[in-house]
C-alpha cells in the first residue's frame, strides 16, 4: 500500500465515496466541519494518481486566494511533489489567466488593466460630473453597488436600460453604458468584468469554448452554494462537453445572497447533472453533540434544502447558553465576558 493510498484509508466511508468516484458527476453537501476540505485535496490528489489526468487538465475553483493556496499546498504533501501547471484558484484569477490570452477576441490587449473598487468609483464620479449629476441621493459608491449587483445577474446596459422601470434606475442606465464604454477605451475591466467577459468570448467563439472544454478534462468547485448567475454559467459551460465534475457546498451555510449568490445553483446539481451521484458528508469533527442537536433543529426551519443531519462522535459537551441582549455592541461584551470567565 503506498503513502497516498494509507491516507485514503484515513477517510470516513462518505469521504471516500466523493473522492473515488470519478467517473459521473458528484455533488458533495458538506456539513460545517465535515472535512470538505479535506476531500477536495484527497480527490484532486486521487485523480493526478490514480487516472491519466495532467495537472494542467485540472480546473479546482475556490472562492479565496487563501483556500487556493492551502489546497494547492495539501494536494503537494500529499503526493510528495510539485503539481506544477494545475489550474487552482478563485473565480476571478480563473477568469482573469483565461482573459489575458483571449481578450483581444472583445478588442482588448492582454496586458489590460484590472480596476478595483476604488477605481471604478473615480470613474463613475467624472462620468457623473459631465452628465451633471450631484447631490447625496445618487452617489458613485451607490452606483458602482447597482452596476456590480447588474453583472453579477448578467444584465448588460442594453438590458439594464430595458428593465429600468424606476427613476433611479432610469438616471443609472446611461451611467452604466457610459462606464463601459469608458473601460473600454481604458482598456480596463473591473472584477465583475473578469467574470462576464470569458462567457461573452466563449458565446462569440465557440471555438475558444472548445479549447478550454477540452482542456479542462475535470472540474472541481468549492463553496457552490456562493455561486451566482455567471459563475455557474462559465461552470456549466466548461464541464458540458465531459461532465467530469465535483462540486462541494452546504445550501445551509448560504449567506452572499446580498452578493449575487443564488441558492437555486446547488438545489438544482441534479437537474442539471442528472446522472450525479450525491454524498452527503454528516459526520461533524468540531463540535459535540449538543452543539449540533440545537444546530440541527434551527436548520430543520430552512424552507431550500436538501437534508442533512449533522452527528458527532464527540458525546455530551457543555448545555447550551441563550444570552439576549439589545445590541451588537453588548452582545459582543457578553461573548468576552464568557471566555474570560471560562
Amino acid at each position: 500500500m503506498t503513502s497516498f493510498q494509507s491516507r485514503l484509508e484515513g477517510l470516513n466511508p462518505q469521504q471516500k465515496e466523493a473522492v473515488t468516484v470519478v467517473d459521473k458527476p458528484v455533488l458533495v453537501l458538506a456539513g460545517a466541519g465535515s472535512g470538505k476540505t479535506r476531500v477536495l485535496t484527497h480527490k484532486i490528489a486521487y485523480l493526478l494518481e490514480t487516472t491519466d489526468l495532467k495537472p494542467w487538465e485540472l480546473l479546482a475553483v475556490t472562492f479565496t486566494n487563501k483556500a487556493a493556496a492551502e489546497m494547492r499546498k495539501r494536494v503537494q504533501d500529499s503526493l510528495r511533489r510539485s503539481v506544477d501547471g494545475l489550474w487552482i484558484g478563485t473565480f476571478h484569477s480563473i477568469c482573469a489567466r483565461i482573459l489575458r490570452v483571449e481578450a483581444s477576441h472583445l478588442g482588448y490587449d492582454s496586458n489590460y488593466t484590472i480596476y478595483d473598487v476604488d477605481d471604478q468609483v473615480r470613474l463613475l464620479q467624472q462620468i457623473m460630473n459631465e452628465f451633471n449629476i450631484r447631490g447625496k441621493a445618487l452617489t458613485p459608491r451607490g452606483v458602482q453597488y447597482v452596476i456590480s449587483d447588474a453583472k453579477n445577474r448578467m444584465v448588460d446596459p442594453h438590458r439594464f436600460e430595458q428593465l429600468a422601470h424606476t427613476p433611479q434606475s432610469r438616471q443609472i442606465a446611461p451611467i452604466y453604458k457610459a462606464y463601459q464604454q469608458q473601460l473600454r477605451r481604458n482598456n480596463a475591466m473591473d472584477f465583475d468584468d473578469l467574470m462576464i467577459h470569458p462567457l461573452d468570448i466563449f458565446t462569440r467563439v465557440p471555438e475558444v469554448l472548445e479549447k478550454y472544454q477540452k482542456r479542462f478534462r475535470y472540474v472541481l468547485v468549492d463553496e457552490y452554494q456562493d455561486t451566482n448567475k455567471a459563475q455557474y454559467h462559465l461552470i456549466r459551460k466548461l464541464s458540458e462537453k465531459h461532465q467530469k465534475i465535483t462540486v462541494v457546498g452546504d445550501e445551509d451555510q448560504s449567506i452572499y445572497r446580498w452578493r449575487g449568490a443564488d441558492i437555486e445553483n446547488i438545489l438544482n446539481f441534479e437537474k442539471d447533472y442528472p446522472e450525479c451521484l450525491v454524498v452527503r458528508l454528516e459526520q461533524n469533527y468540531r463540535s459535540t453533540q449538543n452543539i449540533l442537536d440545537a444546530a440541527n433543529i434551527v436548520v430543520a426551519h430552512n424552507q431550500k434544502r436538501l437534508g442533512k443531519n449533522l452527528w458527532s462522535d464527540k458525546d455530551g459537551g457543555e448545555k447550551i447558553l441563550l444570552c439576549e441582549t439589545p445590541d451588537e455592541r453588548l452582545e459582543a461584551r457578553k461573548a468576552v465576558e464568557i471566555i474570560r470567565e471560562a
